[in-house]
Parts: structure tokens; sequence; C-alpha cells
């Protein structure tokens, strides 16, 4: 088996995205008349280093996730499979994982309301992986200050809260996906750690691992309040006019 044929992606796509508002799921949100689930699909699959895409669906919606994707020109070298998910993304990434063939050593996790991702960032993580980091994320120096606060009353929202510090800005980065990891290292994480972590690299972290970096993109933006959709819709009518179509 040649090495552009052991890497998949797992997409978990079993959230509801509340912070958008009522409706279908974040994922099957239209974006430009087309589900956000579709463009991240494709811009994983744009990668030809990528042979498998797994898209992990809501518990009661894998019928309603296969058919979509039927439903929508998606490259003919690149396998997909729609598997249902759990109740947390921690399960869902595991339910994915789980349904890899043999021979799949490199995975990456990628978040479907990050549906413009390009490509030369999903190979980045990728040649980072095989280069032998077991675990990979593409990130971006922060363009604002940080302030660490001591958290109010949830009770009541907007209120004031203290400043307790300012880390070094230079020393941080806004992670994003798709992260890339060893097929093992992953798989032994989510048979691990059990805390509910945010993403899939912190699980790493717990096994005292080494997790590494590589430049991100701001097209890699994730869609999750209405203005991001504005955005989302701007960077896709940019792509059609210098593409020409």
């Amino acid at each position: 088996m040649s090495e552009e044929s052991r890497t998949a992606v797992v997409i978990p796509a079993a959230g509801r995205g509340v912070r958008l508002g009522p409706g279908a799921p974040k994922a099957l949100r239209a974006l430009n008349g087309t589900p956000m689930l579709i463009h991240a699909v494709r811009a994983m699959a744009a990668s030809r280093a990528v042979s498998l895409v797994v898209v992990v669906a809501p518990p009661d919606g894998a019928a309603e996730v296969k058919s979509l994707l039927a439903d929508h020109a998606l490259p003919e070298r690149t396998d997909f499979v729609v598997v249902p998910g759990g109740e947390t993304r921690q399960e869902s990434v595991k339910l994915g994982l789980d349904a890899l063939p043999e021979g799949i050593r490199v995975v990456l996790v990628h978040d479907a309301a990050r549906p413009l991702v390009p490509v030369d960032t999903v190979d980045g993580v990728i040649e980072a992986v095989r280069e032998g980091a077991p675990a990979v994320v593409p990130a971006l120096p922060l363009a604002d200050t940080v302030k660490q606060v001591e958290p109010g009353d949830p009770k009541q929202p907007g209120a004031p809260e203290p400043v307790v510090a300012t880390p070094e800005r230079a020393r941080l980065r806004a992670v994003q996906t798709p992260q890339g990891f060893d097929r093992d290292t992953l798989v032994r994480a989510h048979a691990t750690v059990t805390d509910n972590v945010t993403d899939d690299a912190s699980m790493v972290e717990q096994l005292g691992l080494q997790v590494v970096v590589v430049p991100g993109h701001e097209e890699a933006f994730k869609v999750t309040r209405p203005l991001d959709l504005v955005l989302a819709e701007a960077v896709l009518a940019r792509r059609r006019a210098n593409d020409g179509f």
C-alpha cells in the first residue's frame, strides 16, 4: 500500500450548533447553497493524500447525511463512509476511529464547521505527521491581546470581570483543524483520556507526548456565529471570481 493511501479524515458532524440559532444542525446549514458539511468534505478530499473521509452524523441522522453526500459531486479517488455519532464530540470521534480500516496510518480530525480550509493546510498537517510528529495542529498567531479573567456569575451575563493576568501574546496560538495524528497515538488517547476536552490534541498532550504546531490559514476559521456565515460567503465569492466560475 502506498503512502498516499494511508491517510483518513474523521469529521465529527453530530452537533447541533446552538450559537447559530434554531434550525438545522450547524453542519447542514447552507453556505452558498451547499451544506457546510459538503464544503468541509470537499476541502479534505482535495488533498491527494486523503483516501477516506469518515463523516460522523447525528445519531438519528446517518441516513440523511448519506443521501446528502450522494447528492453532491465528490472526488472519485476518495472513499466516503457515514457512521452515527455519540452524545459528545469525543464519543463521535472515537466512533469514527472505530470505522477506519487496517492500513490507515495517519488520521486527521476536522471540524465540519471549518468549511473553507485550503488544501495546502491539509497537506502541511499530513506531511508533519508523516515526518514523525505524533500530533500536529494548524494554528495562527493572535491578532488581539488576550486577558485572563476571573469568570463572573453565569446568572449575571455581561457583568464586569476582574482581569487576573495578560499572557504574552507572542507565545499564544489560535488552533484550527484539521488536526493530524499518528493513528495508534490517537486511538490510545481515546482509550486512556476520559476528561471532556475541546480538541483531540489536548488528549495526546495528556499522554505526555509532544504536540507540534504548523502554520494555519485565515480561511480555516470556524463558522459559529451568523457573522461568520457572512464572512464565509464573501470568501466563496472571492474564490469564484478568482477561479473564473
